[in-house]
């Protein structure tokens, strides 16, 4: 899966000449944490900047809250393109959703904007990306996931194949990942026999880990 069937397109946007004032009223309008900063025609806007609630209130009075109506009387007037985070980390639309992850996590932030080329086309966040990778392993349309072990270098595809197979079971999904310096299977199936197929997995010479009946 990529970035780009997680995203929000259109994000909220503001110009670097906005004042901060405006852009703390919009953000408490439209209820949202953070908003982009770009340059340019509508059809395509170039990402110069973000910035964040903390951003904003940084920018207010410590004793005042600038999301509250009074706030407008201590209203900085300063604009947005004084306080905002430049050139910000992007990823872009064909990236790898674990690519997004694995940056939101590096940067320890919230937040991806979403580039085509110069051309800011959307936003990706960490629930997006929670999302995303609950698809993957929830099992929406499942009745079980199992994780197994697996030796090193070993592929779970041809056993869970021929087990589910056999068994009368279809495959939603199945990885293999490697955590806490042991490589593990997980498989997430529906239909047939699920006790039948994770006896095959013990038969077979893997440690069962977990079982999860999936409603």
């Amino acid at each position: 899966m990529v970035v780009g069937m997680w995203m929000s397109r259109d994000p909220h946007t503001v110009s670097p000449e906005q004042s901060i004032s405006e852009a703390a009223l919009e953000m408490s309008r439209r209820k949202i944490r953070r908003l982009l900063v770009v340059e340019g025609p509508p059809t395509h806007r170039r990402l110069v900047g973000i910035v964040s609630q903390r951003d904003l209130a940084r920018a207010f009075p410590p004793d005042v809250n600038p999301y509250a109506v009074g706030a407008w009387e201590h209203r900085p007037t300063q604009p947005i393109g004084e306080i905002m985070t430049r050139n910000p980390i992007t990823v872009t639309t064909d990236a790898p959703i674990e690519e997004a992850a694995r940056l939101l996590l590096k940067h320890k932030i919230g937040a991806l904007p979403v580039i085509t080329g110069s051309a800011l086309v959307g936003i990706i966040t960490e629930s997006d990306v929670f999302k995303a990778f609950l698809e993957i392993v929830g099992g929406h349309r499942s009745d079980v996931r199992v994780t197994f072990d697996l030796s090193a270098g070993e592929s779970p595809l041809a056993l869970v194949d021929q087990l589910a197979s056999r068994h009368g079971m279809r495959i939603e999904a199945v990885l293999s990942l490697e955590h806490e310096g042991k490589r593990l299977g997980v498989v997430r199936l529906a239909g047939g026999n699920a006790d039948r197929f994770i006896d095959g997995i013990w038969r077979a010479g893997h440690r069962v880990v977990s079982v999860q009946r999936l409603e």
